[in-house]
């Protein structure tokens, strides 16, 4: 259902089915196609007060139809995730589109320092089908193994998947030691057994200056 024109746009083909994509990224569609904006990332008033809570954004759009519809978001490189029962945890400012049968939430994922105590939250994606995420410039998968560790700068953090505990390292971060950071920094760990994907490039993060 979902492929990929190049490394920028997503094609997908429907048969009277339907996908969620974000709120605007359709470029183009042939066929009959109806678009329906979603409340609370399509998860209902629930998930809209949710996010309202958290400060998670993410607008999303139901196309259903018969023939082809692209997505694209701001030349952003586009990866294909298949899930087969596993749980996606990825930004919602990455989440291009989703095959209906995928289940999206939201997922408290920890604490930006004890004595502050403010909560991180990302949007999760759950169930059998594809999702397609973004990234700012090709993204690079990498493996997380009990042996392994990761620690990721929260703005280079795009996704990850399978059996991994997230924490959170207040101090040196890479820019901070480069000296272009201030403030309270972290870095995010990953352990356990998984995948991460991070992006070439930093975005601005909930924590400001890290």
């Amino acid at each position: 259902m979902f492929r990929l024109q190049g490394s920028k746009v997503l094609a997908v083909d429907m048969t009277g089915d339907a996908v969620r994509a974000k709120n605007g990224s359709m470029v183009a569609y042939d066929g009959q196609m109806a678009f329906k904006k979603m409340s609370g990332g399509g998860e209902g008033i629930r998930g809209m007060v949710t996010r309202r809570i958290t400060g998670e954004q993410m607008t999303m759009m139901e196309v259903k139809g018969h023939g082809t519809c692209w997505f694209a978001d701001r030349a952003s490189e586009i990866n294909l995730v298949g899930l087969r029962g596993e749980k996606l945890y990825v930004e919602s400012s990455n989440l291009l589109a989703t095959e209906a049968g995928l289940r999206t939430g939201t997922s408290f994922t920890g604490l930006r320092g004890a004595s502050q105590g403010n909560g991180l939250f990302t949007t999760t994606v759950e169930g059998h089908g594809q999702a397609a995420i973004m990234s700012d410039g090709p993204a690079v998968v990498l493996r997380v193994s009990p042996q392994y560790p990761l620690s990721v700068d929260p703005g280079a953090y795009v996704a990850h998947q399978g059996n991994l505990r997230q924490s959170f390292q207040s101090g040196v971060t890479f820019r901070t030691f480069m000296g272009e950071g201030g403030g309270e920094a972290f870095q995010i760990r990953f352990e356990g057994d998984g995948l991460v994907y991070v992006q070439p490039s930093e975005r601005n993060t909930i924590a400001g200056d890290v």
